[in-house]
This record gives C-alpha cells, sequence and structure tokens, in this order.
C-alpha cells in the first residue's frame, strides 16, 4: 500500500489550484519521495556542494547532491547549470538540483553594496533593485541567493559591515524585507524569482574586535532586543532559507545551537523555512573545541537544525554510518530532507526542472539597460553629502582637478562578492566627472598617492594639479581587499599616505570636495574640520562614477542618510545612537562623569544624517491622542516643508524615548521613516502609526513586552531630532 501511495504521488500534476491544494500537492510529493528514498539519497538531499569537490557529475545522477555553485564567473553559467540539471534528470528519483550563490547587489549588473542601500533609506528603490538581480541572475539558472544579510553590524572594523543595512534593528528589518520582496516576490514558483536566505543567525555582526569570524558577547537581553528583530521580521514576511551563522555565542556556536535554531527559528517563530550552514561551519565544530571528531559535528549540527551542510560533504561522509549505528535518528534525517524538497516544490523545480535559466533573457539589452538605470538611481540615492561649505553644486566651467587613488577605481567600486560583474562595465569617478562636463570644463587627473603604502613621491603632482584648478575633487578611501569578508581592520582612517595628501592639497588654497569610496564607516576628522565639501560615496557599483558626477554638479540632488554612526576616532568604537543612559551621563568639564579626556563622546556624525541641495523644516509632531491603549493605535502627524530654492527628498524620521522601565531603556530608537520629495517651498504631512507591539522590549524577568508609562517621541532628519510630543502607554487589561 505504501509503495501504491508513492507511486501515485510522484504521478501526481505538478501544480495545483487553489493553496491548499498545492499544499496538499506539495506534501503528497514529498511524502512519496521519502518513502522511496535509499538513505544515501537522502543524505545527498542534505548537501551543497562546489565544483572544487569533484564528480559532481556522477553524484548528481546517483542522486547524492542537492545543489551547487550558481554564481561562477569563470564559465557560461547557464549553460553550466543545465548541464547538471540534466545530470539530475538520469537519477533514479530525478529531484532536481538548486543553483545558489552570493547575489548580494546585483548578478551581471553590480548595484551600490548593501551598506549603500541602506542609506537611500528607500525600501521601493531597494525592492526594485533586488528584483533586477532576481532577473538576471535567474537568467542564468540561478534559483537560490545566500542574501540578504541581516546582521547589525556596530563596530566598523568588522569588514562585514558593508553586507548588510547598519547599527539599528528597525531599519536593517525595513531593508531586509526589502531585499527578500526584490528576490522572491509574491509568488517563489515564477521562473523569474529565487529564494532568499537571512544570514546570519544569530549576532556575527558583534563579532569581538571587530575581528571577523570571531567569538561574540552578546548579553540575553541585547540579543533579543537588537541582533533578533530583522530575523524575526523576515521570517514574519516569509523567507525562504536561513543561514546560520559561524559565530559562537556564550561559548555555543550557532552550528549547534539547538537552543536559537530549533528553539528560537522552529519552536518558537514557527518558521517553515530551510536552514543551512555557512561555509565549512559543521567541520569548523571541532575546531570551536565543542566536537571531538567530524562525526561528532555532523550529528551535532544536524540535531541543532541545520538541514544542508553548505560545502564540506560531511554530512555525505559522516552521516550514513551514524544513522546505521542508531546514533543519528532516521527521522532527523527524514525531517531536514523534507524542508528541502519542499524549498524545491515552492521553486516550481518539479514542475519544471529547468525553469530557470534563458539564454536569450541573458543577454536581452533591453534588461540590462533597465538595469543600468536602476543601479544608477542607486547609487544617485545612497551618497551622503556630509559637509558643504558652499562649494557644491560645482560649475560646469573653468578647472577641475581629480586627485587621488580611488578616482580610477573600477573592480573596487562593485565591493564584496560581485557575483557575474565585470570590472570593465564600472564607470569610474573619473569618469563621471568628465562625462558630467563633456565640452563646458577642463578636467585633469593625478593619482597622488596609492590606496596604500608609504610612496609620497606623486603627491608634488597632485599639489601641481590643484594649484592649477578652480577646485579639486579629491577621491580616496579602501580598496575591495580592506572590505567585506575576511578583511577587518584594527584602524578605521584613511589607510596609506591618503591623509597626507589630503592635507597637501587642502594646503594649497584650491576649494576640494573630498568623496570617500569604502565599504565602512571611516573615521575623518580632519576632513570633517579642513575640506570644503564632504561626499560618502561607499561602494557604489557599475554607475557609481555617473552617480556622483549627477550629484556634484547639481543635476540630482543629494537625499542619502547615514545608516550608521560615524565615530570621530576608534576609541569611541562600538558607538550607536541608541545607547542606554548612564547615571553619570557625559559632561566634557567634569571629571566624574562619562567622559573621554581626549574627545567629545558625540560622534562625528550621528546616525541618520544627511545634507541636501537644499533645505527641510520639521513641525512640532502632533498625536491624535496623549494615550495609547491596549490594543490601540497613535497617530502621529508632523509636517514637513522644503524651505529651499530646489526640489530635494527629505527622509523624515520617528525615535521613542521610554521614559522610565524596568530595565534602562535606549536614549532613544528607530520607529518609523518616510522619504518623501518636495518641491521648493512645498509643505506636507507625514504620518506615522504606533501600536504597542512597537514599545515592547526584553522586561526585567525576561519575558518580552510593553510596561505602561510616559514616552517621549521625537521627529526630525537625523537622530538628534529635537521637535517632541509626550503620551502615555495605558497598562494591558487583565
Amino acid at each position: 500500500m505504501l509503495i501504491a501511495l508513492a507511486a501515485a504521488a510522484l504521478a501526481m500534476p505538478a501544480q495545483a489550484q487553489s493553496p491548499a491544494d498545492d499544499a496538499a500537492a506539495m506534501h503528497a510529493k514529498v511524502d512519496g519521495l521519502i518513502a522511496r528514498m535509499t538513505l544515501e539519497e537522502k543524505i545527498g538531499q542534505l548537501e551543497v556542494l562546489g565544483d572544487d569537490y569533484g564528480k559532481l557529475d556522477d553524484l548528481a545522477r546517483a542522486g547524492k547532491l542537492s545543489a551547487t555553485n550558481g554564481v561562477l564567473n569563470d564559465r557560461d553559467v547557464a549553460k553550466y547549470t543545465r548541464h547538471l540539471q540534466d545530470m539530475a534528470m538520469q537519477s533514479r528519483l530525478k529531484i532536481p538540483l538548486l543553483f545558489e550563490g552570493d547575489v548580494a547587489h546585483g548578478y551581471y549588473t553590480i548595484m551600490p553594496v548593501p551598506l549603500a542601500m541602506a542609506a537611500t533609506w528607500d525600501t521601493a528603490l531597494t525592492t526594485q533593485v533586488h528584483r533586477q538581480a532576481a532577473l538576471e541572475a535567474t537568467a542564468s539558472g540561478v534559483s537560490w541567493t545566500f542574501s540578504p544579510m541581516l546582521d547589525i553590524a556596530r563596530d566598523p572594523r568588522w569588514g562585514r559591515i558593508v553586507e548588510g543595512a547598519g547599527e539599528d534593528p528597525y531599519l536593517g528589518a525595513a531593508m531586509a524585507i526589502a531585499q527578500m520582496k526584490g528576490f522572491q516576490g509574491d509568488d517563489l514558483s515564477r521562473p523569474d524569482t529565487m529564494m532568499a536566505t537571512a544570514k546570519h543567525f544569530a549576532g556575527y555582526g558583534a563579532a569581538q574586535a571587530g575581528r571577523d569570524y570571531n567569538s561574540a558577547d552578546i548579553p540575553p537581553r541585547q540579543f533579543r532586543d537588537i541582533y533578533l528583530p530583522p530575523f524575526k521580521a523576515v521570517a514574519d514576511a516569509g523567507i525562504g532559507a536561513v543561514m546560520a551563522a559561524f559565530t559562537a555565542i556564550d561559548g555555543v556556536p550557532a552550528t549547534a545551537s539547538r537552543k536559537l535554531l530549533t528553539g528560537t527559528l522552529r519552536d518558537d517563530w514557527h518558521w517553515p523555512g530551510l536552514l543551512v550552514s555557512d561555509y565549512d561551519a559543521i567541520p569548523e565544530l571541532v575546531t570551536h573545541g565543542v566536537a571531538a571528531t567530524p562525526a561528532d559535528a555532523a550529528a551535532m549540527a544536524l540535531h541543532a537544525g541545520i538541514e544542508m551542510d553548505l560545502h564540506s560533504g560531511i554530512y555525505l561522509e559522516q552521516l550514513p554510518a551514524l544513522v546505521r549505528s542508531g546514533a543519528v535518528p532516521m527521522a532527523e534525517i527524514d525531517a531536514a530532507v523534507r524542508h528541502v524538497l519542499e524549498a524545491k516544490w515552492k521553486l516550481g523545480l518539479f514542475a519544471d526542472p529547468y525553469r530557470y535559466g534563458d539564454e536569450a533573457k541573458e543577454h536581452d539589452p533591453a534588461l540590462r539597460a533597465q538595469s543600468r538605470a536602476v543601479a544608477r538611481r542607486a547609487a544617485t540615492e545612497s551618497m551622503v553629502l556630509l559637509r558643504n561649505q558652499g562649494v557644491l553644486p560645482l560649475r560646469k566651467a573653468g578647472r577641475i582637478a581629480v586627485i587621488g587613488p580611488m578616482a580610477t577605481a573600477t573592480r573596487d567600486l562593485e565591493g564584496q562578492m560581485p557575483a557575474a560583474g565585470d570590472p570593465a562595465r564600472v564607470v569610474t569617478m573619473l569618469a563621471g566627472v568628465r562625462e558630467a562636463v563633456a565640452g563646458k570644463a577642463q578636467v585633469s587627473y593625478a593619482k597622488g598617492v596609492d590606496v596604500t603604502g608609504d610612496d609620497v613621491s606623486g603627491i608634488a603632482d597632485a599639489v601641481s594639479a590643484a594649484k592649477a584648478s578652480d577646485v579639486a575633487i579629491l577621491v580616496l578611501g579602501e580598496s575591495v581587499g580592506m572590505i567585506g569578508e575576511g578583511n577587518s581592520r584594527a584602524a578605521i582612517d584613511l589607510p596609506g599616505q591618503q591623509l597626507a595628501l589630503a592635507k597637501a592639497v587642502v594646503a594649497t588654497g584650491t576649494p576640494v570636495v573630498a568623496v570617500i569610496v569604502s565599504g565602512r564607516p571611516l573615521a575623518l576628522p580632519w576632513l570633517a574640520d579642513h575640506a570644503q565639501g564632504l561626499v560618502y560615496a561607499w561602494l557604489g557599483g557599475d554607475e557609481a562614477g555617473h552617480a556622483l558626477g549627477d550629484l556634484l554638479f547639481g543635476d540630482a540632488d543629494f537625499s542619502g542618510h547615514l545608516p550608521v554612526t560615524m565615530a570621530r576616532a576608534l576609541g569611541q568604537v562600538p558607538l550607536s545612537y541608541d545607547h542606554l543612559p548612564t547615571g553619570r551621563p557625559g559632561d566634557q568639564h567634569s571629571i566624574y562623569t562619562s567622559r573621554y579626556v581626549d574627545l567629545p563622546n558625540t560622534p562625528l556624525y550621528p546616525f541618520g544624517y544627511g545634507l541636501s541641495y537644499t533645505s527641510f523644516r520639521y513641525g512640532e509632531p502632533r498625536l491624535d491622542s496623549a494615550t495609547l491603549g491596549p490594543g490601540g493605535t497613535l497617530h502621529v502627524t508632523t509636517r514637513v516643508t522644503n524651505t529651499g530654492t530646489r526640489a530635494g527628498a527629505a527622509v523624515v524620521q520617528l525615535y521613542v524615548h521610554d521614559e522610565v522601565a524596568s530595565v534602562s531603556p535606549p536614549v532613544r530608537q528607530l520607529k518609523g521613516f518616510e522619504r518623501i520629495a518636495l518641491q521648493p517651498g512645498e509643505s506636507r504631512d507625514v504620518g506615522f502609526t504606533l501600536t504597542p507591539a512597537d514599545l515592547a522590549f526584553t522586561r526585567r524577568d525576561m519575558s518580552w513586552g510593553t510596561e505602561p508609562g510616559r514616552y517621549t517621541l521625537y521627529v526630525g532628519g537625523d537622530s538628534t531630532a529635537t521637535r517632541s510630543a509626550a503620551f502615555t502607554l495605558s497598562p494591558a487589561r487583565r
């Protein structure tokens, strides 16, 4: 009877007519397959093996491979993925393969890095950016991306800060959902959507000393209030996969934490998706010192909840003997296989194993042009104007010197893991400036110094170029080898002799606009005091140069706002706007207070900060009630006016402070934002809605919920906003 039911399930139509029917069909299909699979075939479904593992064709034909690389820049990806799917279709059960990869900020067309996208505070644009990435990647056969990265990062030394949305859980959750929507759309079974992965669950961004792969020491309350909320948000929103972190938290590596992976993710959040390890993280449990042997590591990770091993092959090599010996229950294998097969069903792969991959679409010039247009807009919105002493926008006339090692950078502007990007397609900062003023101004170039190293022999040429010009655009920053995974820095200032170059150019007396190309918030106190203009350009992707040209010469307006706090010096780190108060608040002139003797406590630039070519006035917040009751809503409205002479976009931000709580509350927390475009003189009411759930936190007894009392809210253009109003949260009904 069981075999007959299994055969009937395998013959069922791939798609059903309603969600309920589709779920029933999925479960029948998966049940039927699991009933027919051998142990080795089941374990094969738990492996994501790279092309360096060897004999992938043989493994695919034997039904012992579940997924492999889909992002490879050394081959024709569409042909490669189709070939391996052909091999899988020769297997006994014809279970299709997943093709994965890091499609983090574009695929063929490289968009601004995620930290730069967070600086747009534009969730709709962020969705569009990742929609374009999905269109391009799926045309090459890629069905699964290891993105978005949701790690809250408050230490700029950590190289992977570039992959996330910065320091704030509210902004991080909003950007993560926007990315997920871009990848997954409304229907994962469509051939132009792909499964997204929330990584790294959880706390990886708190690596001690900002050193990648290091352990993390996060107090349990902070872990729940700061590091988990973005993951909870995308779990609720329906993300398809989650990747566990490398990190050990309180001595337990996430890869081995059943409390975190099964307890929180499965039992508490009821999340039904696919859980994958990070790259080689399972065998690294031995190095962590919590597993004695690879076999122990495999059993420990599977029991914790890791359903797919990424890259190492440890499940394929260790689990068969563990199951046969009784050390690993078959029920754990079956539960893991079920989630893998369900993910493949949801992607529509059982309906059509070849649905991902369209060589004609892969090279469609219309798609490429559309992606370039989105990339240019994204780069334009991401750049942040930090200082303008009347020098910007620049005139398209006279003589302009472009100086600095990052002015001609190409690969560096692509950022970390640029998928199928090509540095030859990157518009450099120098090219963008030249194109913006073509036929109207003379542009000279001098490198001055390298990004790193001590050679200063080129500074003389840079000084001569600046002296001979009406303005100098100084393009400085970090090379790609200094940011991203494995590239932590012990310092957060400009590397090499770039500051010496800046000082020499500024000393000429020629007005200077400094443009910083970087994947982390650097400490730039000297430039903040001496450059007439200071622009944070991040790593803007293929269209970074065009975006910079548009902005510097006023063809577009700056509208980016910082998603991170910028420190004055490394000694202030970690530094975030939502810090806790202290019994002795800092006073630079009082010794027994929380202060530095050699530096103000305040950041160089606060979270949420960004200038424009126009100006905005924020009205006092108006509340529809002085009380927020249980199950109720509080509507907050503020009038925003463009008080300048040109159109611009404001990022209106709402912050809340709990005046008295059972645990010391943050000085303020972001609870809403909206990006609006206004014409000169135009005013608009911007509204926010608060509910009691928005005010929940981990209370003194470690329960999650709210506490009645008085709250103050603030509205404005950054985290130092002063326009305020007060309300009271009523006690919950008993």
